[in-house]
């Protein structure tokens, strides 16, 4: 597919897409919760469909209602499970990389013989981590070398283990998630250099709102406590996605003013900090009662840059906020610095290198030193045809740079949106961009 985005004016509202993040770790807790679980506002990304069928391969039903009249998508997703009994001999991940490396340790619980699979960038991505760790509580692991495709032998038995928390939280998030399912008390997980707490604290909201009860002292130790006895009937409902709405506001910041709806602001979402780069920014930012109302600075003094300045940010702990930031930075005036480099090699692309390199067709330099990246911002962005790396966020970065250039972009494999936000460009298009798709 291609996507023609061509300069915009945005105005008017847009619910957030629902977050993959949330719906993944819900679809998990579903299926080592002994009973039904009703999963309201769930997501219909690649990701989440991914996860919807590997719960299903382990042992899951799952009842999709009819959408709602008007609607395309289900509201809620009823999901009955009695813990994991796989139905067949492997599981597919898909792209996913929080579901290959949730996922894993949850489906070693079995004693059955697993073939634990993905496609795309997914096979690129290192899983030596199960190599290491998942021996120590009793699991058979044969990988290629650290790399898909992995084959497993449960069941998982918990036992007190020091894991490294550095390459990712994905790992740990899977590891908390069988842990709980096994019932196991006084068990702890020592971790080491953790990366991305906040999406550990949406881990641990998800297994609180499901009954389950882990501690932890500083993000160093996890430990599990007794707790009531689950409900036979558990309701969850998906929040919005930081992660996709994060791209939403740098539009609305760069091209509109919108209102974006459906974000809860007290959310342990990491990608929720968007928030702060975009206050740095001086982007004119209002918070009400049923949404974020969001627009260029109200400093006009300089006509191109909407009166958006350069802004300093880390985002080590959450590095999916790269491409927004780098769309944002781009139409900042000065330098922008961007800490956190280190996480991107492992994504659905080299993130830092793919960024370089696609914005730098539209006239944007981008100079990566060390573990930061500097963005040279406050020039037009040139019109220019671009190539999203099959990376869903990169191809939606260069979407919304494309609202304030001087002619369209032409994104090729726009298609890659459909791992995270399959309803990007025609959330763009209900805001008033005008979007050619091939």
């Amino acid at each position: 597919m291609v996507a023609i985005v061509h300069p915009s004016k945005l105005s008017g509202s847009q619910i957030a897409p629902a977050s993959k993040s949330s719906m993944q770790r819900a679809c998990a807790a579903a299926l080592i919760h002994i009973g039904k679980t009703i999963i309201h506002n769930p997501g219909h990304s690649n990701d989440d469909l991914a996860a919807l069928e590997v719960i299903q391969k382990l042992g899951a039903s799952v009842v999709t209602q009819k959408p709602a009249i008007g609607k395309i998508h289900p509201t809620s997703i009823e999901v009955n499970s009695n813990g994991v009994k796989p139905i067949g001999p492997s599981m597919n991940c898909g792209e996913s990389g929080l579901g290959i490396r949730m996922f894993t340790p949850i489906a070693a619980l079995s004693n059955e013989l697993i073939s634990i699979e993905g496609k795309g960038s997914l096979v690129k991505r290192p899983m030596h981590f199960f190599d290491e760790i998942l021996p120590l509580v009793g699991v058979k692991v044969q990988s290629q070398k650290g790399f898909l495709p992995i084959q497993i032998q449960g069941p998982l038995v918990p036992k007190n283990i020091i894991i490294d928390g550095s390459l990712s939280s994905q790992f740990l998030t899977g590891m908390l998630m069988a842990y709980a399912a096994t019932e196991k008390q006084d068990i702890e997980i020592k971790v080491i250099d953790l990366k991305s707490k906040p999406y550990i604290d949406l881990t641990l909201a998800v297994l609180n709102a499901f009954g389950w009860k882990v501690e932890h002292t500083n993000y160093e130790s996890f430990r599990f406590l007794a707790h009531a006895p689950l409900k036979p009937i558990i309701e969850y409902t998906v929040e919005g996605d930081w992660s996709g709405a994060a791209f939403l506001l740098v539009a609305g910041a760069i091209a509109g003013p919108i209102k974006v709806k459906g974000l809860q602001l007290n959310s342990t979402q990491a990608d929720k900090k968007i928030m702060e780069a975009l206050i740095s920014a001086k982007a004119n930012m209002k918070q009400e009662e049923d949404g974020i109302l969001i627009g260029p600075s109200s400093d006009n003094s300089t006509a191109y840059t909407n009166g958006l300045i350069a802004f300093e940010f880390d985002a080590t702990d959450c590095p999916d906020l790269f491409p927004p930031l780098v769309a944002l930075a781009s139409v900042c005036n000065g330098v922008t610095k961007i800490k956190g480099v280190s996480r991107l090699a492992h994504k659905e692309s080299d993130r830092g290198l793919t960024l370089q390199t696609e914005f730098a067709k539209m006239g944007i330099q981008i100079h990566l030193v060390g573990d930061e990246m500097l963005i040279h911002g406050g020039n037009l962005i040139q019109s220019a045809t671009v190539f999203s790396q099959h990376d869903h966020r990169i191809a939606m970065a260069c979407g919304v740079a494309a609202l304030v250039a001087n002619g369209p972009i032409e994104i090729t494999e726009a298609e890659a949106i459909n791992k995270s936000y399959t309803d990007f460009f025609t959330h763009l298009q209900e805001l008033g961009a005008k979007v050619d798709i091939q």
